[in-house]
């Protein structure tokens, strides 16, 4: 490893509510390969976006080639040879591989574009990393990996120096993985300084000289790879802090009956043989990392995004027995009781230019229609129990959604699926963009509403609300099943080694 090209010192950002960056530190070396690792939320990605100008810092210096930088755009980070290769892939399926490649800054013949140069110089740069891919193809025409190729050959061909690697193997299979291993390899050797973010804990042991391991918007430390453990990595990234007290043992009835039942299902690369139960009045928390596959079984599971196989079985209330059941459509799932809070709330969960009322009925509009018209007094009645029961801050059920806080939209989409009288819950990512004081609300809330007898499903990126609510957890890691924890024998550190692949 050679000398420091890059150092981030005490950098700070925040935006409205949150502390995103609290004086973190990164060092680059030429010649390096330096992974950063967090949990979801610790902010790598605003560490990055800071260093390459998509985002103004708030204090701290970047000294880049011994002189102090701050790019005020990604063009000019690039310019400078300071390139993220992100994980959505920003290439153009219409337009060629070189035309992708020095989109921007096409060669001229005239005033037309010399496509023949641009080929050309696109197939000295393949020449370079050693990879077969015609530069005349159109890119849609490529798979995931061969396009993530030619990312990585755009930022060479802006003579980087610094290149950032968001994810880079998350859509890659094996192969593709050991060739993108050997183009860094190769840059490596080229002495450029390379930062490497991933969740996949063989890959870091792998291709790393260092790790440099983030929590909360903190640097917590750096370590040399080959001096490391998996655990002395995951004890950085999860720390020992809980600020919750974690639940101890499980608070379902040992005889309490399984309410749904799920058998092989798959649903795309994502959701791959996956099996579980979930018991009447359980809250079962899923956990993993970005990209493990929690969100697409659950919309697998309530019909939003086509099943290609598996066996899904519910409860029937008048006989108690499990009987299969077909779900093509959320109408199907809602029919058999499901009610889906999406993470994406103002998306999916409410309509915020309507009032509280209106939102309230979404799910049983027939209930409260009488031909054409709706029983606004009933609406009202059956919304004013529920904003009163789930103590929802508005003036009135007058009040449009879109001036309530997002705990209290949170709760408006809780009380939608109440009306419906759903017996299974689907909680993705709660409290995501909720204050502390309205996530201890909805942790209250749901709580009660397991006690009642409800059944809930929880999908949480937040370590400390898995462990504070659930009482089972599943632990996914691309796109299966990789854990199923009783809480009384959950850690974080037990939860993290499920959620990362191990190392062979």
């Amino acid at each position: 490893m050679g000398e420091v090209i890059l150092t981030m010192k005490d950098i700070d950002k925040s935006f409205p509510g949150v502390h995103a960056l609290d004086h973190v530190n990164l060092e680059v070396r030429k010649g390096e390969v330096l992974a950063l690792m967090g949990e979801n939320g610790a902010g790598k990605s605003t560490l990055m976006k800071v260093l390459t100008g998509i985002y103004k810092k708030d204090s701290g210096t970047i000294t880049y080639e011994g002189k102090e930088v701050e790019f005020t755009n990604a063009r000019e980070a690039q310019d400078a040879g300071v390139i993220i290769v992100h994980q959505e892939l920003n290439m153009l399926g219409d337009l060629t591989v070189a035309q992708n490649i020095f989109i921007g800054r096409e060669f001229k013949k005239g005033l037309s574009i010399d496509d023949k140069k641009m080929n050309e110089e696109a197939k000295k740069l393949f020449d370079r990393m050693n990879i077969d891919i015609d530069p005349k193809e159109k890119m849609a025409n490529l798979t995931v990996g061969k396009q993530q190729m030619c990312e990585i050959a755009k930022a060479i061909s802006h003579d980087a120096k610094v290149i950032v690697f968001d994810e880079p193997s998350a859509a890659l299979t094996e192969t593709e993985i050991q060739e993108l291993f050997k183009i860094i390899r190769d840059l490596r050797e080229k002495q450029l300084g390379i930062v490497y973010i991933s969740h996949r804990m063989d890959e870091i042991k792998v291709i790393t000289d260092r790790v440099t391991v983030m929590r909360d918007g903190q640097y917590v430390g750096t370590l040399i790879t080959k001096d490391s453990t998996k655990d002395d990595i995951i004890n950085m990234m999860v720390g020992r802090v809980i600020y919750e007290d974690p639940k101890e043992h499980s608070m379902v009835a040992p005889d309490a009956p399984v309410v749904l039942k799920v058998e092989n299902l798959n649903a795309g690369k994502m959701v791959q043989n996956v099996s579980f139960e979930l018991h009447k009045g359980e809250i079962l928390g899923f956990s993993g990392l970005m990209g493990a596959g929690r969100t697409e079984t659950a919309r697998a599971l309530f019909g939003a995004d086509p099943k290609q196989s598996g066996k899904i079985s519910i409860m029937d209330k008048q006989s108690g027995q499990l009987r299969e059941v077909t779900i093509n459509t959320p109408q199907d799932a809602v029919k058999y009781g499901i009610g889906y809070l999406s993470e994406d709330r103002r998306r999916y969960g409410v309509v915020v230019q309507k009032s509280v009322n209106e939102n309230t009925t979404l799910a049983t509009m027939e209930d409260f229609t009488n031909g054409l018209f709706i029983n606004k007094a009933k609406e009202k009645s059956v919304s004013e129990k529920y904003i009163k029961e789930l103590a929802t801050k508005t003036p009135s059920g007058d009040q449009l959604v879109v001036n309530l806080s997002g705990g209290n939209q949170q709760k408006v989409v809780i009380a939608k699926w109440l009306t419906r009288d759903s017996d299974i819950l689907i909680f993705d990512e709660p409290t995501r963009g909720i204050d502390v004081g309205a996530k201890n609300e909805i942790y209250k809330l749901m709580s009660k509403l397991a006690a009642e007898g409800k059944s809930i499903i929880m999908i949480s990126s937040e370590m400390t609300e898995i462990l504070r609510l659930s009482d089972r957890i599943i632990v996914m890691c691309e796109g299966k099943v990789t854990g199923n924890i009783d809480i009384s024998e959950a850690t974080q550190e037990h939860i993290m080694d499920k959620a990362t692949r191990n190392i062979d």
